[in-house]
């Protein structure tokens, strides 16, 4: 799930299609502890690539399109309520930020913002905005856009509470002039930069009209600054871009980017064959069996690499029996998650023990992931009270049966086997869990409310992660926040508050570690996997190259030879190859 350069590095977001991508046909499971290191050899990705660079005599050419695949609608495209990684590869084409991250330097540079200054207390923050930069729509972009932008964040009654997190402790945001505006903190916050650099900015002129702010039409028909501006959007079909004429920067190579809406993973691999998209995520099995031939990669280059994200499901902390730690730990203790990773991911990843990227050094690997363990299990629920004593087959306690629904996104066969593979495997311990499947904006939805009892899903994580978005008690009270499990510990609070304003990153190492341990001991998730992607793109295309940070591509570096081009404006009105 990658985008285009003009990043939004801001927040953590709700990931499903990349994570899923890799599941196929589940095999046979046993009641038994798997075998240790079932997956410890060394990763192989045969027919892959580490990058696609143009030939000697290949250059930089404008023109063509980039046809990719959504795996889910967004809910909606407006960055400051958006909370999911489908709207974010849509509208960071769009819109823009006062800051953009350079994926090879890890460095924050000047985007809408020219230049910047820092106080040596690091509490006032001034950003000098570029001039002559005007919105989509004519209009020009300016101070007031930015202050609007904050305030809106930060306004309670917008449902922005991944991103007000945040900015919590930022107590003055002031314009001084049209192209002059201040920061101020009550605290050192060692992300103060990055988060303000990355504010999402929206158009005061449209979006000040009196119109809900959440509901305001905005999020359909984008207006931003940025490198593509927005045609259309035909639900469930497709989203369409075309490049902006009167950028104010560096331009992108392709005419049009578009998004078609395909929800199955095998249909996406039939679309791509079909040369009906160019870009398409795959399977462990399409990577390694359907994809090998040698008229594929004649046509198709294929990337594995590293994406920062982890899977996990969710326990509602709010109700029971899920409010017990042992039921909790139970749970995880029988998901043979070694048994999945080696033969539906064809070991293409790790299993995870904690609430951060494994790549990094706040990921605690002396923390192992908790193993397959029926009998013990068993036993842990059996402290809980649950016992079946009726002999029915189901646990009862109080009178009341441990039966529960399992919450997760439709249109992925794969996700619902390996959710059939959980639950027999609770069947067997005397648990009853039902499966249901809704349409990605539905699903996010009953995520808001809370109306679900544990859910299946994913985090895209940032490079330098504050985990207060997932884990600190503040939001588990407050719906459509992150913390949609109702997770709460005043040590895990202390430590993040601690981590926040510590600049020393070892020091703030040590902190993640202890919050890792923490967490693992509660299992609020059954924590799942962190796998490569693995990606297919058109041989036409170069320039491609991973970066090991979201959003792992700069696609406006991308481009495709003149001799090479495919589509033509002529074809606007449909995805068709030039004749």
């Amino acid at each position: 799930m990658s985008k285009i350069s003009k990043n939004w590095f801001w927040a953590l977001i709700l990931v499903w299609g990349l994570f899923w991508t890799f599941c196929t046909k589940p095999g046979p499971q046993k009641e038994e502890k798997a075998e240790p290191g079932v997956c410890s050899q060394e990763l192989n990705f045969p027919g892959a690539v580490e990058k696609v660079l143009p030939e000697k005599n290949q250059e930089p050419a404008f023109g063509d399109w980039l046809v990719r695949r959504l795996s889910a609608e967004p809910a909606t495209l407006n960055p400051i309520t958006a909370t999911d990684v489908y709207s974010e590869m849509v509208f960071s084409l769009v819109m823009e930020t006062l800051l953009e991250m350079d994926l090879a330097t890890q460095e924050l540079v000047p985007l809408l913002a020219e230049r910047y200054e820092i106080s040596p207390d690091k509490l006032v923050f001034t950003f000098y905005l570029r001039k002559n930069v005007f919105w989509q729509d004519g209009k020009p972009f300016n101070a007031d856009d930015v202050i609007y932008s904050f305030e809106r964040i930060m306004d309670p009654k917008v449902d922005s509470a991944h991103l007000r997190v945040y900015y919590l402790d930022c107590v003055e945001a002031k314009k001084l002039d049209d192209y002059t505006v201040r920061f101020r903190w009550r605290v050192p916050y060692f992300k103060s930069l990055e988060m303000l650099g990355g504010l999402p900015i929206v158009p005061k002129h449209i979006l000040d009209d009196g119109t809900d702010f959440n509901a305001h039409p905005f999020g359909r028909a984008l207006i931003g600054t940025g490198p593509y501006q927005m045609v259309s959007w035909e639900t469930g079909k497709r989203i369409e871009l075309v490049r902006n004429k009167d950028y104010w920067g560096k331009p992108g190579y392709f005419e049009r980017i578009i998004f078609k809406i395909i929800t199955d993973d095998n249909v996406s691999l039939q679309v791509f064959n079909q040369g009906g998209i160019d870009l398409v995520g795959l399977t462990p099995i399409q990577w390694l069996k359907q994809t090998n031939y040698s008229g594929f990669l004649k046509r198709a280059n294929k990337i594995a690499y590293d994406y920062p994200q982890f899977g996990y499901i969710g326990w509602n902390l709010r109700r029971p029996p899920f409010d017990d730690k042992k039921v909790r730990k139970a749970m995880t203790m029988l998901l043979n998650r070694d048994a999945i990773l080696k033969n539906i991911y064809f070991c293409l990843g790790k299993v995870v023990s904690g609430p951060v990227y494994i790549n990094t050094p706040y990921y605690d690997h002396s923390i192992q992931p908790l193993a397959y363990d029926p009998a013990q299990a068993k036993q842990l629920l059996t402290e809980a009270g649950w016992i079946d004593q009726n002999q029915d087959g189901i646990r009862e306690k109080q009178g009341k049966d441990f039966r529960f629904e399992l919450l997760i996104p439709a249109g992925n066969e794969n996700a619902e086997k390996l959710a059939t593979i959980f639950k027999e495997d609770l069947k067997k311990a005397g648990i009853e869990m039902s499966i249901r499947m809704l349409e990605w904006s539905v699903f996010l939805k009953n995520l808001n409310e809370w109306k679900f009892d544990a859910c299946m899903l994913g985090w895209a994580m940032d490079a330098n992660t504050d985990l207060y978005q997932i884990w600190h008690s503040s939001l588990a009270d407050i719906k459509a926040s992150s913390n949609h499990i109702g997770y709460k510990n005043p040590e895990v609070d202390r430590l993040i508050e601690q981590a926040r304003k510590e600049f020393d990153k070892e020091k703030r190492v040590q902190m993640y570690h202890q919050i890792h341990r923490i967490i693992a001991e509660d299992q609020p998730y059954t924590f799942l996997f962190t796998n490569k992607a693995l990606i297919a793109i058109d041989k036409r295309i170069k320039n491609v190259i991973p970066y090991p940070i979201r959003p792992s591509f700069k696609f406006t570096d991308w481009f495709v030879p003149i001799e090479l081009q495919k589509y033509s404006e002529t074809d606007s009105s449909k995805t068709s190859p030039q004749k």
